[in-house]
């Protein structure tokens, strides 16, 4: 085994130092700071043999690799791999880059192992000249093809292989040369070279960082696994997210079966892509379209209305989803009034009540306010503002607004409703989907939207006016 030089690593922002501390002089975190043991490079690399000219080894190490002007390194031939799912690849800028390293990201159950999976088997059914190589560290091979029969990704040219040894997978991988390695987790490797436990901070940097060789070695993509911690950032070292090419983040609500695929960083392409997809019993299945999922009609603007929801539009990175609001107001018989919200903002509530009473005239303050989103729907921005307040003034009042209308807008404490940004996207997203009158501030440009009224206010009054919903 390899020497080893023991440091002290903060896991959260990469601190290194000889002793431990409790609290990180870098980031001021509390009781993140571990124990690190680094191997150190043999005596050998260090230091010359006998009778040995240090700067001959050196000459000997840059006739190995040479420097090549940038204007003379072409880029028109590499060639990127489809995934199968146009929303993954949305989300890569394209497709996986070959050489690059993706860390996928993501709580228990949510999905990580089989949309990889999945990937794999899309990738080995286009990719007959290939192969496709799927490492577990954490389920054994009859387990994982279990899994791929269920999801249909069962394919000959898909190879399987269930190990928790560094040397091993980096020993399969140089051995096959895949079109494509995918690694299940990085926390359940470990390398024989280093000290330290599964999952530790130095286990995780140093399997990364040979993945990472290998990968760039080989010309060979690796799709990394990586876990999370309790408040959802990623388990190990921070240095682990800097180190790979691409870090994406699964996301969704176990109660519902939509799941979201986000680039944290990406060095191929955009980082404020989003990518939808739908889990089932088959698998997990794409959805190129999401509009109709947070919407109770599902999309249709012909059903007769509803008092208590207003429709507003909320971007997600380069897409705009419109969000239904739902809003019940009734007679409290507590001592406090209770509110009760899911997908909003409660402290916002509090503040929009007490707006809505002080300056659009209408006193919710000692009544019971339920207010909610559809299908787990994340109505939080600022730019939601307007479409809460009339779900709540449509419940109150029993005046339900048209199906054809939707509300933009940030209201502020003096009554103002403020603009929201890449407003104009936003309104082209609801003229596609049939809706024909928006209310939203004051433009500061001209905005015209083929079939789309837009109805210009500057208070919340006027707003609630225009809404039919003052009295």
């Amino acid at each position: 085994m390899a020497k080893t030089s023991v440091q002290y690593l903060c896991s959260e922002c990469g601190w290194s130092g000889p002793k431990w501390v409790g609290r990180c002089p870098e980031c001021s975190q509390w009781g993140t700071v571990e124990e690190f043991r680094e191997a150190r490079p043999s005596a050998r690399s260090r230091t010359a043999a006998p009778g040995h000219d240090r700067r001959a080894i050196a000459t000997d190490a840059v006739s190995a690799v040479s420097a090549t002007a940038i204007t003379e390194i072409g880029t028109d031939t590499v060639a990127r791999v489809p995934t199968g799912f146009s929303e993954f690849d949305r989300v890569l800028g394209g497709g996986i880059v070959p050489g690059s390293v993706v860390l996928i990201a993501g709580e228990p159950g949510i999905g990580k192992s089989t949309l990889l999976l999945e990937t794999a088997g899309n990738i080995a059914r286009t990719h007959r000249d290939g192969t496709v190589l799927y490492i577990s560290g954490e389920e054994s091979q009859a387990q994982v093809c279990l899994r791929a029969t269920r999801i249909n990704a069962v394919e000959p040219n898909l190879l399987l292989a269930a190990t928790t040894d560094l040397g091993t997978a980096l020993g399969l991988i140089e051995h096959h040369r895949p079109s494509l390695a995918i690694v299940d987790s990085a926390q359940t490797i470990v390398s024989q070279d280093v000290d330290g436990i599964s999952g530790g901070s130095t286990q995780v940097r140093e399997v990364a960082s040979a993945l990472i060789d290998t990968a760039k070695t080989l010309d060979v993509p690796v799709l990394l696994v990586g876990h999370v911690t309790k408040d959802g950032s990623i388990a190990g070292p921070r240095t682990l997210e800097h180190l790979v090419d691409v870090v994406c983040q699964f996301e969704g609500d176990s109660e519902t079966a939509l799941r979201l695929l986000r680039a944290v960083k990406n060095r191929f392409g955009p980082t404020d892509e989003v990518g939808c997809f739908d889990m089932s019993g088959e698998g997990i299945e794409e959805v190129t379209d999401p509009s109709g999922l947070f919407l109770s009609s599902n999309g249709d603007t012909t059903s007769a209305p509803v008092e208590g929801t207003c429709v507003t539009f909320t971007l997600d990175g380069h897409r705009s989803l419109p969000i239904e609001v739902q809003a019940l107001v009734t007679d409290s018989v507590l001592p406090t009034p209770r509110r009760a919200v899911n997908g909003v903002d409660g402290s916002r509530i509090a503040m929009l009540t007490a707006v809505l009473y002080r300056h659009g005239k209408l006193n919710l303050l000692g009544n019971d306010l339920y207010v909610s989103t559809i299908a787990g729907g994340i109505a939080k921005e600022p730019g939601c503002d307007l479409a809460i307040v009339a779900a709540l003034a449509s419940a109150a009042k029993h005046s339900p607004i048209p199906r054809t209308t939707c509300a933009l807008g940030e209201i502020s404490l003096t009554g103002q409703v403020r603009p929201v940004p890449r407003l104009e996207y936003r309104l082209r997203e609801a003229a596609r989907l049939g809706f024909t009158t928006a209310v939203v501030p004051i433009l500061r440009k001209p905005i015209t939207v083929p079939g789309l009224r837009i109805v210009q206010v500057d208070t919340l009054q006027d707003a609630l006016a225009s809404l039919r919903t003052q009295s």
